[in-house]
């Protein structure tokens, strides 16, 4: 196989004979001898004219064949060696997706809602402030990534292959064009039926799903021949296998302290703490697009990272065309996140715009142990929740943010819960806040007008990744020390995504049948 580059404007989708007579230049052969092309990638160059580059691969004839990605089938596997998935988001289910490959059963217990009855808890969340600590943006059918817009970007090749994953969520109903997109999304607005799809694929080959079925407890259990777990839930109902999968998600604190109860293996982990920036779109637009943005192209986005202070400041799960939603899954903190649906049109644009926190930052949190980064993590959430009394997010415009100034009025937001003007640059830690005053007018080196007052800054993004690391195995995949028990994905410390989450998921999930 010959891999090669073409690109075309941003308006022009090029057809197949296009492409297969640039396969054809490229192999050296006519356009008859070209046995097979593969668009392998798509991105959107908008550094001067406004295009799409295209990374080809193309075979000729008696070459060897492309390499074409092929699903491996699934099992029927009533009747199978069960194994349990605690947790039904991303690290969860493609778990269970690969135990029915590998001829297991899975069993899944999602302490939260499936994903249609879940809407209304978020409703109630956003609309009215009541916070279910079990259904909300985190907890629930499909975890956090269903209602963050889907974003598939990933480093993920370093540790599995991707592939999978992708394949598997065009079959399940995303578009095609995540299998070759530089920055693939599935969108908000699409993703419940996806993640139903899976559910239903599932139970079709004789897997199981449990609602509202939340782990209070993990047993041992060894009879001198074999080890099995049970997993105990808070509604009495208990589950046994040899093997269980703990994909809780990294808002799962109650798993955490479960592990610490028993004296099981954790460690604190470093995450990243910061805000949400709230741009016009058409600002964003306008910045990358250069001034050429037209209605009918894609909404521009951004990513950004500046060195601060010996650590680095960064944007985090950018949502152009998106909107802010309350992410907090239990009362008296405020968390933030991101969305998008599909199409990317709301007139907003928004980011986390982060700085890492590591053990040594935190001072006078060494006496809560592994937990010190918890515990800083949720002082925060609980800071912004106390200033505003409410779900209504602290907020400041970013110039006056950086000169410390209070902001005498706000503009409109995407944020429904509403948002209240605060000194951002008092209520955010002095470590934290220092190292986003820099990073602003230096962003604004790299995206020109991106550092203004048209821009509002919302507190708090803190849930950025999980501050607690279960210890496991690096060959075994299981957690030290515990044989049969597979902690994997955000809940575990071991992916940040849907993406890693989900190819860890995978990874475990073959270690368990092993």
């Amino acid at each position: 196989m010959k891999e090669f580059d073409i690109s075309f404007p941003i308006n022009h989708v090029p057809s197949k004979e296009e492409i297969e007579a640039s396969a054809a230049r490229a192999l050296g052969v006519k356009r008859d001898k070209v046995a097979d092309v593969q668009i392998l990638r798509r991105s959107l160059d908008a550094r001067g004219e406004i295009l799409y580059r295209y990374r080809i691969g193309a075979a000729a004839q008696g070459d060897d064949p492309l390499d074409r990605y092929v699903l491996p089938e699934y099992k029927y596997v009533a009747s199978a060696e069960p194994v349990i998935v605690v947790g039904g988001g991303p690290a969860g289910m493609f778990a269970s997706l690969r135990l029915l490959m590998e001829g297991r059963k899975p069993i899944v217990l999602e302490r939260g809602k499936n994903v249609h009855e879940r809407k209304v808890d978020i409703a109630n969340l956003s609309q009215r402030g009541i916070v279910n600590p079990e259904s909300n943006y985190c907890f629930g059918e499909g975890g956090a990534g269903t209602f963050s817009d889907g974003k598939l970007f990933t480093r993920s090749n370093k540790r599995g292959d991707i592939r999978e994953v992708l394949h598997q969520l065009v079959n399940f109903g995303a578009d095609r064009t995540i299998l070759t997109d530089a920055h693939p999304h599935i969108g908000s607005d699409r993703l419940p039926g996806i993640v139903e799809n899976i559910r239903n694929c599932i139970l079709e080959h004789g897997g199981e799903y449990h609602f509202s079925e939340k782990l209070i407890d993990l047993i041992r259990i060894e009879d001198g021949r074999s080890v099995q777990w049970k997993a105990v839930c808070e509604g009495g109902a208990t589950y046994t296998a040899k093997s269980v999968i703990l994909a809780t998600g990294h808002s799962a604190w109650d798993i955490y302290e479960l592990f610490a109860r028993k004296g099981w293996p954790l460690e604190a982990k470093g995450f990243a703490l910061g805000v949400r920036a709230e741009h016009p779109q058409s600002l964003v637009n306008r910045i990358q697009y250069h001034g050429k943005y037209q209605p009918w192209m894609p909404a521009a986005e951004y990513s950004l990272v500046e060195q601060v202070d010996g650590r680095g400041v960064f944007s985090f799960c950018m949502c152009p065309g998106g909107i802010l939603v309350p992410s907090a899954t239990s009362d008296g903190h405020v968390v933030l996140n991101g969305m998008s649906n599909s199409q990317r049109n709301s007139q907003w644009a928004n980011a986390g715009i982060v700085c890492s926190v590591e053990p040594g930052d935190i001072p006078g949190y060494e006496r809560y142990g592994v937990f010190s980064l918890l515990e800083f993590q949720s002082d925060v959430e609980r800071r912004m929740f106390d200033f505003s009394s409410s779900l209504k997010a602290p907020a400041q415009r970013m110039q006056d943010f950086c000169r410390k100034r209070l902001s005498a009025n706000l503009p409109k937001s995407s944020y429904h819960p509403g948002t209240v003007s605060a000194p951002l640059n008092e209520l955010l830690p002095e470590f934290v806040y220092g190292r986003l005053r820099a990073a602003f007018p230096a962003f604004d080196r790299k995206m020109k007008g991106f550092y203004t007052n048209d821009a509002l800054l919302l507190a708090t993004e803190s849930r950025t990744s999980s501050p607690v690391r279960i210890v496991r195995d690096s060959e075994t995949m299981s957690a030290v020390g515990l044989p049969g028990l597979y902690p994997c994905g955000e809940g575990a410390g071991y992916s940040g995504g849907i993406v890693s989450s989900a190819v860890d998921g995978i990874l475990v999930a073959t270690a368990a049948t092993l």
